[in-house]
C-alpha cells in the first residue's frame, strides 16, 4: 500500500514500492492499493486532517481488498502508518480477545486532528475508538487497550503523554528490549493472548544506524528534528523480538511501514536524466 499522504511525504510511495521488490517470494494472495502519485499540489485540509478524503479512500479500499480473501494472515507494506488501519480492524474482528497489538515504534501514532494534521500519527488511537469517526467507522470492534504494548518508544510530547493515558496503553522502552524479549513474552501470556499483529514503523530504528528513515533527509537544515523523538534500537533487536515472539504466539500480521530510501530515490532520479538512459 503505497500510500503517502498519511505523512504528507512523497518519498513514501516509492519506499513501498521498493519494500514490495525487497520482501521474499510468497505463494498467498497479493493486493496492491491504488494510491494517486504525488503531483506536487499542495494538501487539502478537511476536518482538520491533510489529504483527508484521499485517505479514507485509500482506507475503505484496502477493507475490500483484504475481505476480497478472507486471509487469516496479513503482511501490509506501506507507506506511512496510517496503512495498518484496514489490516489491524480485520485482524481484531476475526481474532477478537485473543489478539494482541505490538506496536514497534519511537512514537505512539495516538494522537488526532486536534493535536497534529498528519492522520499517519493518528492510526493507534483510531483503532482504539478515538478521533475522526468517519475513521474511527472503519474499525467495527475496537482494540482493547490491556492487549496493546508500544515497544521501542523513550519519549513523547505532553499531548501524548495525556492520551496515553486516557486510552491507558502500556509501553516498554528500547533498553528494557535491548537484550531481551521477555517483558513482552510475559505481557503475552499474562492478557491470554494466541494470536498477534505488529506494528513495525522502521523509525522506531536508530538513525545511526539504519538509514532509510524520515531523520536522515539529505539536504535537511542542522537541528531540523530537534524536539522529535528518534528511535534507538538496532534492527538485529528487533529481527530478535520478533523472531522469539513468533516462537512463542501466532503471528498473524505484520506491517512496516515508514520505509525512505533517501539513496536509492536520488539514484533513480538521477537515472532518469543521464543521456541513452532517459525516457
Amino acid at each position: 500500500m503505497p500510500q503517502w499522504q498519511g505523512g504528507d511525504e512523497p518519498a513514501y510511495r516509492f519506499g513501498s514500492e521498493l519494500l514490495r521488490w525487497l520482501a521474499p517470494p510468497h505463494d498467498g494472495p497479493e493486493e496492491t492499493v491504488a494510491v494517486p502519485e504525488p503531483d506536487g499540489s499542495s494538501p487539502p485540509v478537511s476536518r482538520g486532517i491533510k489529504w483527508c478524503a484521499a485517505l479514507l479512500s485509500q482506507a475503505r479500499a484496502a477493507r475490500e481488498a483484504i475481505e476480497r480473501h478472507a486471509p487469516d494472515r496479513i503482511v501490509t507494506l506501506g507507506g506511512d502508518c496510517l496503512v495498518d488501519l484496514a489490516p489491524m480492524a480485520y485482524l481484531n474482528r476475526r481474532y477478537g480477545e485473543k489478539l494482541g497489538v505490538l506496536w514497534l515504534d519511537a512514537h505512539p501514532d495516538v494522537m488526532s486532528a486536534a493535536e497534529f494534521s498528519h492522520a499517519h500519527a493518528h492510526v493507534l488511537a483510531l483503532l482504539l475508538g478515538r478521533g475522526d469517526e468517519a475513521f474511527t467507522a472503519e474499525v467495527p470492534r475496537k482494540l482493547d487497550a490491556r492487549r496493546v504494548m508500544i515497544a521501542g518508544m523513550q519519549g513523547w510530547n505532553a499531548d501524548e503523554d495525556l492520551i496515553l493515558k486516557e486510552l491507558g496503553i502500556r509501553h516498554i522502552p528500547p533498553a528494557v528490549l535491548a537484550d531481551s524479549s521477555r517483558p513482552i513474552l510475559d505481557w503475552i501470556e499474562t492478557e491470554g493472548i494466541t494470536h498477534l499483529a505488529v506494528h513495525f514503523d522502521l523509525d522506531v530504528l536508530d538513525p545511526a544506524h539504519f538509514s532509510p528513515l524520515l531523520f536522515n533527509r539529505p539536504g535537511m537544515p542542522e537541528r531540523a528534528f530537534d524536539g522529535i523523538e528518534q528511535g534507538r534500537m538496532q534492527l538485529d533487536q528487533v529481527v530478535r523480538l520478533l523472531k522469539e515472539i513468533g516462537a512463542a504466539v501466532d503471528m498473524v500480521g505484520l506491517a512496516i511501514a515508514e520505509h525512505l530510501p533517501w539513496d536509492m530515490l536520488r539514484l533513480r532520479n538521477s537515472l532518469a536524466e543521464l543521456p541513452i538512459i532517459k525516457a
